[in-house]
């Protein structure tokens, strides 16, 4: 069984080293979000990138933010209401599939999730349904390396492996980058 992040920990989320070293709006842009794209943030946690990308896209853009845990959500929910952030919405998901009432999205986000799924094929295939064609799937992960933080070695996906799960899924990769010592980052468009 995959290891878990344990919602207990979401303060180690909106870490100031984190966002020393990933500043959320930078990483999203070079994941090539852009002004007026609806976003679904799959295991958004706390909204770490969430209200980020609520910045980049602005009020013609939407953000889906889903994630499995409720007190991930409850705590997204009070930071979107202090925040003033209209463009954002709240929804409850479920490992393989989340509710976004049928809505196609031009751009996924899923970061340090996939490592966590049992059935990656699965549950990309589920998700993929919600983007639209010619739209772009960015997926940041932890390095197969050994860190101090981070999940097991043995349960991090090489990035190898990553580009040959995005071409697996018709995901025309069009880049992928070394994000900070720890993390990675590609992103391609669906066919």
């Amino acid at each position: 069984m995959a290891h878990k992040f344990n919602p207990k920990n979401k303060g180690k989320l909106d870490d100031i080293l984190r966002e020393r070293e990933m500043p959320p709006k930078e990483t999203l842009k070079k994941l090539y979000l852009k002004r007026g794209e609806d976003v679904l943030d799959i295991g958004c946690g706390i909204g770490y990138f969430t209200m980020a990308a609520s910045e980049i896209i602005g009020d013609n853009g939407k953000v889906y933010a889903t994630d499995v845990s409720r007190d991930m959500l409850k705590e997204l929910e009070i930071r979107l209401h202090k925040k003033r952030k209209d463009n954002v919405k709240v929804i409850k998901g479920f490992e393989y599939d989340t509710d976004i009432n049928k809505t196609l999205v031009d751009f996924i986000l899923i970061s340090n999730v996939l490592h966590e799924v049992e059935d990656k094929k699965k549950f990309l295939n589920n998700y993929l349904k919600k983007l639209k064609n010619g739209g772009k799937l960015a997926i940041i992960e932890w390095k197969k390396t050994i860190t101090k933080s981070g999940p097991p070695y043995k349960e991090r996906i090489d990035i190898k492996k990553l580009l040959k799960i995005f071409k697996e899924h018709n995901i025309e990769i069009i880049k992928d980058i070394d994000l900070t010592d720890t993390h990675y980052g590609v992103v391609g468009i669906k066919r």
